[in-house]
């Protein structure tokens, strides 16, 4: 990790408030974060306490009532939702509890469907793709459709997905959620490898078994960051 580099995430002061008929619900509350470049942070605490509300503002999927935030020194809280998922396409890698793989899809089309967003050309697209999959041990598994994978081969070729953008950073939103011990057990390992080799990595997860396994934890409660701790790797 290189401690000294500027942070691929700064967030400052957010506040994330969800307005319904007369009700104000405050989800995040003067969130202070830096991410620096090959950090593995780890977003823990009880249900409700705004970890997703706080990932989603992260990967773009929605901005802060107030605050700021840079992506790659890059002040991005302010831009409009088509800004947004530009600069969502290129710096940020998704992993989701759910796949979100598409069904009538081949593992390689999956992984490819995002770069075609970006313009690139086949060979690039398809050099980045079977790079992916090799390094999460699917490129075997290519042609197959998700419904012919195990859950957790999904979540590999989630990973693949997200990795073959090159983004800047990786979220993964409770990446074990929908998995045994067994196929949980192998996407951590996963993850932390990806990290060993240069990967940042930011994952929320309420499974102190899973958040142990990131360098940093980030605990959070009632929308607010009440402890830092380093974890025991």
């Amino acid at each position: 990790m290189q401690t000294n580099a500027t942070p691929v995430i700064r967030l400052e002061d957010i506040t994330k408030v969800f307005f319904t008929d007369d009700v104000e619900t405050h989800a995040l509350n003067g969130i202070q974060l830096d991410i620096r470049p090959g950090e593995y942070v780890s977003i823990a605490g009880p249900s409700g306490c705004g970890k997703s509300t706080l990932l989603a503002i992260m990967g773009l999927l929605d901005a802060p009532t107030a605050g700021g935030y840079w992506l790659s020194g890059q002040p991005v809280a302010a831009l409009g939702a088509n800004e947004r998922a530009d600069i969502r396409n290129r710096e940020i890698g998704f992993i989701f509890q759910a796949f979100n793989l598409i069904g009538d899809l081949t593992i390689f089309e999956n992984v490819e469907l995002p770069l075609t967003y970006r313009g690139l050309k086949a060979a690039e697209r398809r050099e980045r793709v079977l790079e992916a999959l090799e390094r999460v041990g699917l490129s075997h598994r290519l042609k197959h459709y998700p419904s012919q994978l195990s859950g957790g081969q999904q979540q590999r070729a989630a990973v693949a997905r997200a990795l073959a953008g090159r983004p800047a950073i990786l979220l993964a939103d409770e990446p074990t959620g929908n998995l045994d011990s067994q196929n949980g057990g192998m996407v951590m390992e996963l993850l932390q490898q990806l990290n060993a080799e240069g990967a940042t990595i930011c994952m929320v997860t309420h499974d102190p078994r899973y958040a142990g396994t990131a360098g940093r934890i980030i605990h959070l409660l009632d929308g607010r960051i009440v402890e830092e701790t380093a974890a025991a790797r």
